[in-house]
């Protein structure tokens, strides 16, 4: 996305007339449109397990969320403005944000849902060689007993597959 006019303003400053407006407005949308593109995207690679696919995906979403930000903030400097001359827009873009906010909420559930079965795949991996790396022993009761924490080795991942 190519800065528009809107942006070179600072994003706190408001806007000032019907142009303007329509200029951020519009800026907004183009925004959020192509941020639940990648988000869309980030979202079917984790479900189908490319997460170095879906990493690459990180600059542009960074980029798009810092401008969503940027104009965000100017129309919330502009909201007593927008309130009196432009209501119809103002609710137009509060459900739109709404359908945004969803769509987000998404994909974060299959961000956690795809970090939580990660971290317990590392886990179990740990746990299973610190058990065969520990001595087998029995206690007092005659029942075997869990390794020791202290013969637990550490655990080296690779990245680059």
């Amino acid at each position: 996305m190519t800065p528009t006019p809107a942006e070179k303003v600072s994003a706190a400053t408001p806007v000032e007339s019907m142009q303007e407006t329509e200029l951020v407005v519009e800026h907004l949308l183009a925004v959020m449109d192509a941020m639940l593109d990648v988000v869309a995207e980030e979202t079917k690679l984790v479900r189908a397990g490319k997460l170095s696919a879906a990493a690459q995906l990180v600059p542009p979403k960074h980029e798009l969320s810092q401008m969503y930000i940027a104009d965000t903030q100017r129309l919330k400097a502009s909201q007593p403005y927008l309130a009196r001359t432009a209501p119809t827009v103002l609710a137009g873009l509060r459900k739109r944000h709404d359908l945004f906010n969803a769509v987000l909420q998404m994909n974060l559930t299959v961000l956690a849902t795809a970090h939580a079965v990660s971290e317990g795949i590392i886990r179990g991996v740990s746990d299973e060689l610190a058990r065969k790396s520990a001595p087998a022993v029995y206690g007092a009761s005659g029942r075997a007993v869990a390794p020791q924490a202290r013969h637990a080795q550490p655990l080296a991942l690779s990245r680059v597959l």
